[in-house]
């Protein structure tokens, strides 16, 4: 069995100006862009599907989910970007849901 991460928020901070002038989204929800975490339980988009570790074959841990950062960098339509890891084996994997 899993052991859940701790769920943390993540804010993401510009760090250059290109960052800083960059445009938000004309078209998605308020909630766009502001649902980076770490730990926790993944905020799944689509179907509740966490990755089993192609090794050990068993579940992996969720680590982390990062939101599209605007229109011109959007996953998919508005989506999340998913990362588990499997303490075990160091196993990484990772997949996109879209709205």
């Amino acid at each position: 069995m899993t052991r859940a991460i701790p769920q943390f928020r993540l804010v993401p901070e510009p760090l250059t100006e290109e960052a800083r002038a960059l445009p938000g989204f004309k078209w998605a929800s308020d909630e766009a862009g502001t649902r980076h975490r770490l730990g926790g339980t993944p905020e799944f988009l689509q179907k509740d599907e966490p990755p089993q570790c192609p090794d050990c074959k068993e579940q992996m841990t969720f680590y982390a989910q990062l939101d599209s950062i605007n229109d011109e960098f959007c996953l998919a339509d508005v989506g999340l970007l998913y990362v588990f890891v499997c303490f075990q084996c160091s196993t990484t994997a990772s997949f996109i849901h879209s709205t």
